[in-house]
């Protein structure tokens, strides 16, 4: 008993921190904001993909995934709606609970969903709510109409995601899933809005369904890490719903997604490939951006 309770206390430091030592121990810590920050300086290419349960936030977190997303996406890939709009903060809350349990190295970051960031001090008192639950970041849809609200949220020490481009909480006033920021105009509002969310104190910028040229102005305009969806291949990151990228989705496949499946052979494999094909940019391939 003394002896396991002497190496025990060896293993914390002075100030109550474990120690992280060993290689396999470095190996487990956490991916954090400024890990994805230094892997874009570097050029190292990150992957990012959905989860909404314990088991399989721990088959992406061993498959080496950086930053697991519980998406809202789970309003449509879970639940069966149409659309995003109809998922709640108590269905954001209990899946962000589930994925924190199997989840041990990977960034976690939780959608804040439709309507739950209306004012700045709604949007805190939301985000605040996510972090409890055990989220890292929280992301939220919206441009420059935004920045107030990423301010605040960043103030009291919250990592914010900003999601630019195609919104899926937004299709009913864009008219539908259509790829955003083709033309002169549009393409300088988007990017007009990454610089003002990067300087409101965003983390991230997540662009979806925006043409690669763009995305890669973008994406080497600012400081911050820029994780891309239907955006090519010079995003800093690539992020898919966990059920496109296996091939189990119902209905139309995006031209975005590849289905990693048959190549993998199994649930953890697909994921390793997804992982392979994004580190070494064989992923996303012409075929899966827009012009």
């Amino acid at each position: 008993m003394l002896c396991r309770l002497e190496a025990k206390l060896h293993s914390i430091d002075h100030y109550g921190y474990p120690f992280m030592s060993t290689q396999n121990d470095s190996a487990k810590s956490r991916i954090t904001t400024l890990a994805l920050q230094r892997m874009k300086q570097s050029g190292e290419k990150f992957t990012t993909l959905t989860a909404y349960d314990a088991t399989f936030a721990g088959i992406l977190d061993d498959a080496g995934v950086e930053v697991i997303l519980i998406g809202d996406s789970l309003g449509m890939v879970i639940q069966g709606n149409e659309t995003t709009v109809p998922v709640t903060m108590d269905d954001m809350a209990y899946h962000t609970r589930l994925v924190a349990r199997g989840c041990q190295r990977a960034l976690i970051m939780a959608d804040m969903p439709f309507m739950s960031f209306a004012t700045p001090e709604k949007a805190l008192e939301n985000a605040a709510h996510l972090m409890r639950q055990g989220a890292h970041m929280v992301k939220l849809e919206g441009g420059s109409h935004q920045v107030d609200t990423v301010h605040r949220i960043g103030l009291e020490g919250i990592p914010v995601c900003a999601h630019i481009g195609l919104r899926p909480q937004s299709i009913h006033k864009m008219g539908g899933y259509i790829v955003q920021g083709r033309g002169d105009k549009a393409a300088r509002a988007m990017i007009d809005d990454a610089h003002a969310l990067e300087e409101a104190g965003a983390d991230i910028l997540l662009l979806e369904c925006v043409p690669s040229k763009l995305a890669r102005e973008i994406t080497s305009s600012v400081r911050i890490p820029v994780i891309g969806i239907g955006a090519g291949s010079h995003c800093d990151g690539q992020v898919l719903v966990l059920y496109d990228m296996l091939g189990i989705t119902r209905g139309r496949t995006p031209k975005f997604v590849k289905n990693f499946l048959p190549e993998g052979k199994s649930i953890s494999g697909a994921i390793e490939a997804f992982v392979r094909a994004v580190k070494s940019v064989e992923f996303p391939g012409p075929e899966h951006e827009f012009q």
